[in-house]
């Protein structure tokens, strides 16, 4: 509002001083015609004072009556219609006012057609000024709304993804707990608690959009505690974060479904120890995280971590970076690899 209202008063000031400049210029233009200066000034002053108000009536009307493409005739015919009413009004004050000097008096009359063209001029000019300013802010009105409206598109596609990863994880872990109730129920037990706090976790971060990376791997080590009561021994987790990456920002809850995927593929057709890496680093100020998986050539598939997990990684960066490029998945040999960069913006 502040801004709003110091930008009028800006306005007003200049549109003062453009009018002052010109009952300035009229008047000596009079007084060259042998009219004396106090006859001259009141003259220029009721011209321009009249083209004046006219002005600011056109600027008020566009506000109000917003000038659309293709009425131009409308618009021509409102600034002759002004034009004449200026004219008629300036000329019947003046001639009132100094009927009784006749030299006054022949120039008035004599310059009548000049004074409608100068008028018609004025008012079309600010008119066009007008018209321009306004289709201006309509520009940028409705590049606010794309935005705006673009903007809760994509929070609205990041909440389905997180809507669906959630069951995805969900029914995972009560597979397990269910594998485990019968066999080990101390540790279906602990499992259930375990999954409690993690998803409790979960709940509170779901409205954050980025956090710190440090935060994010803590909140991982709930979900990696999960997995290992599932499997046991058999899973191996190494994490080194480098000390200038853990208060980069990433988008929150990114690193377990590319964890799980890690997991999935890693250790669901093999019985022996599997160990998953996780490394990160800062790469000319970008956020680089590999995860990294042994797999069995002979019994994964040809692309492996091509599932739900990774594709809804790979569009959230895309919504929340709009770029294509930052996830990048690999193999050599039986390691296969997943590379995720996150920009950071200041």
């Amino acid at each position: 509002v502040i801004k709003t209202k110091s930008s009028f008063i800006v306005f007003l000031l200049q549109y003062a001083l453009w009018w002052l400049i010109w009952i300035v210029l009229c008047t000596v233009v009079l007084h060259r015609l042998k009219i004396s200066w106090t006859t001259a000034l009141a003259d220029a002053s009721v011209t321009n004072l009249l083209l004046a108000l006219s002005g600011f009536g056109i600027i008020n009307t566009n506000k109000i009556y917003a000038p659309q493409k293709g009425n131009y005739i409308y618009s021509l015919g409102y600034i002759l219609v002004l034009s004449m009413l200026v004219i008629m009004a300036s000329g019947y004050f003046l001639s009132y006012r100094f009927y009784y000097d006749p030299l006054y008096m022949s120039v008035l009359e004599a310059s009548m057609p000049f004074r409608f063209v100068f008028s018609l001029l004025m008012i079309t000019c600010m008119s066009l000024v007008s018209g321009n300013r306004f289709y201006a802010r309509q520009q940028v009105e409705n590049q606010q709304r794309k935005e705006e409206a673009e903007r809760l598109l994509r929070e609205a596609e990041l909440s389905k993804l997180r809507q669906q990863l959630q069951p995805h994880f969900l029914f995972n872990s009560l597979n397990s707990i269910s594998a485990l109730a019968g066999s080990k129920p101390n540790e279906a037990r602990k499992m259930i608690q375990q999954l409690s706090d993690f998803l409790r976790g979960t709940l509170k971060k779901d409205e954050q959009q980025l956090v710190a990376l440090e935060e994010e791997i803590n909140h991982l080590q709930l979900y990696l505690e999960i997995e290992k009561v599932r499997f046991g021994h058999r899973l191996i987790t190494e994490i080194n974060i480098a000390d200038n990456c853990k208060k980069m920002l990433l988008p929150s809850l990114l690193l377990q479904p590319v964890t799980e995927n890690a997991i999935k593929f890693g250790l669901y057709d093999t019985t022996g120890e599997v160990t998953i890496s996780i490394h990160a680093t800062n790469e000319n100020s970008m956020l680089t995280i590999i995860v990294k998986n042994p797999f069995d050539p002979q019994t994964t598939p040809k692309n492996p971590g091509t599932g739900f997990g990774l594709s809804s990684v790979g569009k959230r960066l895309l919504l929340l970076y709009s770029r294509a490029d930052l996830l990048e998945t690999g193999s050599s040999g039986n390691i296969y690899s997943t590379t995720i960069r996150i920009p950071q913006y200041k």
